[in-house]
């Protein structure tokens, strides 16, 4: 998916990549509302047609791109058969307009329009069903919202959106992973002293700290519950990955997706000298770096600059703990394209056990400095046998909404005692990372934070509007089995 350089204009590797993901630097001024559809579409997964979901929008390309200050202007219409409802995630809409089945608005019948109107909050975002088998079906896209800043830089925009595919249903899936064997290797096991700076995590580098991590002797975790049928970037496998055509010593700011339903990544630029600048679209001070890793939900934006001379770099995104492997590939005209297996020669390590990664991020515009009304804990558990992943030891039909005030400043304290890593991510608002097991510390600014086994990520924020706001883990099987719950602001 290529948004258009302020200056430079390049085609894209053949025109049916060209129609499906080119994404238009400027659009026209919308007077009227934008279109987009939740319909079905056929992928052609490594010479296997499937049929997944998708949204699109009035050209039929996936996903929106606003200008700045556009308002997000719409209208979503249910195309598909069934019921559905969209998430803007990363954006802090009114509440009724966030997307969560009966928080308030029911969902979508098929054929049924809803308008959306309100301001959107720039950066790299994306939207995806809330009914978590949806999801899992390939019900989401990019939602980028450009600054004035992205129109003023030379450079090229490439998005990569990151998602985990199956042939079965999510139905099937769900009940193997329930089932205690839908992961049938040692890969996705890990043993628990192992830290983050394992297989060329170059956290050094990044200015970070390089101790051993947290200690979980005697304990493994497991970092992959299911092996799904392949990984895609923009829809595509390394078998048959995206090209962009980019121009020698171009410069490349990269928007990294991470839509998987169960899967972590390690984003590799191999060759090329990165820098994150910005996580969940908010800018934070740049670390250079070549291996970044992102959770379920998180973003990553990492500018790169490319040689003078003519040449083809390969971005890999490295399944955490396992040896598969995607990607796109950045190619000049004319450059010889290498064939890249989807299979590396050793499984990437864990991602990020000991918040490193985590603790080397800083905020471009920190929370105002505050004292904390409220500091609620959330405990996180749960177990592969039985398949069942709580909150405070409830899931979320038995749920005790974390309650609050509107305008507090709420820290909110989530301590992982389960053998998973969880990305935790809260609707309608935007929190700071403040505290890493217990050490203070002005972090970036999210909307959707990691935290590793036996970890503890405290995250401050001000409650905004009274209302319910889901609150749970971007583990898609984790939230279908109950990690779910509400933040309760009151007026």
């Amino acid at each position: 998916m290529t948004h258009r350089p302020t200056r430079r204009g390049f085609m894209a590797a053949s025109a049916a990549t060209a129609a499906i993901f080119a994404m238009p630097r400027r659009n026209m001024a919308q007077s009227a509302a934008l279109t987009l559809r939740a319909t079905t579409r056929t992928l052609d997964v490594d010479g296997r047609a499937a049929t997944v979901f998708g949204l699109t929008d009035g050209a039929g390309s996936p996903g929106l791109t606003l200008q700045p200050g556009q308002p997000f202007r719409l209208d979503l219409k249910n195309d598909l058969a069934e019921p559905t409802i969209i998430h803007w995630h990363g954006q802090i809409p009114p509440n009724v307009q966030d997307g969560v089945p009966d928080l308030p608005m029911p969902p979508l019948q098929p054929g049924e329009t809803r308008s959306y109107d309100y301001q959107p909050a720039a950066g790299t975002h994306w939207m995806h069903s809330h009914i978590p088998l949806q999801e899992m079906r390939q019900l989401a896209a990019p939602l980028i919202v450009l600054r004035p800043e992205d129109l003023r830089a030379d450079r090229q925009e490439v998005v990569m959106f990151l998602h985990d595919f199956s042939f079965r249903s999510p139905e099937e899936v769900l009940a193997e992973i329930g089932s205690g064997k839908g992961h049938g290797d040692a890969d996705g096991m890990v043993d628990g002293a192992m830290s983050a700076q394992g297989g060329g995590h170059d956290m050094a580098a990044m200015g970070a700290p390089t101790g051993d991590g947290m200690s979980m002797a005697g304990m493994q975790m497991d970092l992959n519950d299911f092996d799904f049928d392949a990984y895609l970037t923009n829809d595509r496998t390394l078998n048959d990955p995206d090209i962009q055509r980019v121009e020698k010593g171009g410069r490349i700011l990269l928007r990294v997706i991470n839509a998987a339903a169960a899967t972590v990544f390690w984003i590799d630029s191999g060759e090329l000298a990165g820098r994150l600048v910005a996580v969940d679209g908010q800018p934070i001070r740049p670390v250079p770096g070549t291996r970044f890793g992102l959770a379920m939900g998180q973003r990553l934006d990492i500018a790169l600059d490319l040689p003078d001379g003519q040449g083809a770099w390969p971005i890999l995104a490295l399944r955490e703990g396992a040896r598969e492997r995607t990607g796109l590939i950045l190619a000049t005209a004319g450059a010889e394209v290498p064939k890249i297996s989807d299979m590396a020669d050793q499984p990437a390590p864990a991602f990020d056990l000991d918040l490193t990664q985590e603790a080397a991020l800083q905020a471009v515009t920190p929370l105002p400095d505050r004292a904390a009304d409220t500091t609620p804990m959330l405990m996180l558990g749960g177990q592969m046998q039985p398949y069942r992943w709580t909150i405070n030891d409830r899931v979320f039909a038995d749920r005790v909404p974390v309650a609050a005030v509107s305008g507090q400043r709420v820290e909110m304290t989530f301590h992982n005692m389960s053998m998973m890593g969880h990305p935790m991510h809260l609707n309608g608002h935007h929190f700071q990372v403040v505290a890493i097991n217990g050490t203070r510390l002005a972090g970036a600014l999210r909307d959707t934070v990691y935290v590793p086994p036996m970890a503890r990520v405290t995250v401050a924020l001000d409650a905004g509007e009274a209302a319910e706001w889901m609150l749970h883990c971007h583990h898609m099987p984790h939230m279908a089995s109950g990690m779910m719950t509400t933040l309760a602001v009151a007026a």
